[in-house]
């Protein structure tokens, strides 16, 4: 890729974290701007996809789409066809478009596999849309939580309720249970990009069951974990401080879409109490909109995962 690999965000990070040279040299030989046959052939066994978007507003939001497997294929290794459209009411609808930026996780949670794109709209139509390759790149397995997806179909779900302005009831209840999430991060340049690396992403988060901290109206506190140190979502995040979270209830199939604005605690009391925590993620909820049942998937039980073990719980008093 002539593009730089990395954006400023996450160079700065990298630096900080004392690694700054290896991933300049990692960079070029993982993120390439087409998607390598493994790639290809795993996203069109998947039945459901994470999308990052961003709304009229600039703000990225994290979207589920689900359909039979098959619904994503590869024509070529620059494009990916999808054969889905979002539910109503979920902003990913209204940003479709051609030119588009978009970022795309392909997840299998009981392989524990996951492979990242992050492109453009190239056309859109009534049946799905398709997105041009701009970064394709594996992640590790890390903090995934192995549970099986079985696609049940049914008719289509009504779509997002209405949006509110913090988590109500359910909202917290979602989030206090949650041992995944999905977050959606955009470079402040990602509606006018000048290189695929300032685009959208969206990401995966795992933790044991309560890893996410309610306090207040609305303030989730989350440790982050030693990861792939691309920072992706945290360099995101140093430029641009609004995001879009995906909350699943894996057994029922209800989704939970919040848009939030996040800072990184790097260091202190609160990142010290929590065992393994390289840093936390704290955002304060701007807005939420529930979409009951809407998930044409119901999963097995979850087995943790193990790396998990390396890391604790919430302590009663911080």
């Amino acid at each position: 890729m002539n593009a730089p690999a990395w954006h400023e965000g996450e160079r700065a990070l990298q630096a900080r974290a004392g690694i700054a040279e290896r991933m300049a040299e990692i960079g070029p030989r993982v993120l390439r701007h087409h998607m390598p046959e493994q790639h290809r052939s795993f996203f069109a066994q998947l039945p459901f996809l994470i999308a990052g978007s961003l709304d009229g507003e600039g703000r990225p939001w994290a979207s589920v789409l689900a359909a039979a497997p098959g619904f994503a294929h590869s024509p070529d290794p620059r494009h990916l066809r999808i054969d889905a459209l979002p539910l109503a009411g979920d902003p990913l609808a209204a940003a479709l478009a051609v030119g588009a930026p978009l970022g795309l996780l392909g997840i299998e949670p009981h392989t524990r596999r996951r492979n990242r794109m992050n492109g453009t709209v190239e056309a859109l139509d009534a049946r799905g849309f398709s997105v041009e390759v701009g970064q394709s790149f594996g992640n590790c397995p890390k903090y995934i939580q192995a549970r099986e997806p079985v696609f049940v179909g049914g008719a289509p779900a009504a779509g997002f309720g209405p949006r509110l302005e913090g988590l109500d009831a359910a909202a917290r209840r979602m989030v206090r249970a949650a041992d995944t999430f999905f977050i959606a991060t955009a470079h402040p340049s990602a509606g006018n990009a000048r290189s695929p690396a300032e685009g959208v992403d969206v990401s995966h988060r795992g933790g044991r069951p309560g890893f996410v901290r309610v306090e207040g109206q609305g303030t989730l506190t989350v440790p982050d974990f030693t990861g792939n140190t691309f920072f992706n979502t945290l360099g995101n995040i140093a430029l641009n401080p609004m995001a879009g979270l995906l909350f699943v209830d894996f057994e029922t199939g209800d989704l939970l879409q919040l848009s939030v604005k996040a800072e990184v605690l790097w260091d202190g009391q609160e990142v010290d109490a929590f065992e393994g925590a390289e840093r936390l993620l704290r955002m304060e909820v701007l807005a939420a909109q529930h979409a009951p049942a809407a998930l044409p998937l119901r999963f097995g039980a979850a087995s943790l995962s193990p790396f998990l073990e390396a890391t604790g719980r919430w302590p009663d008093r911080v």
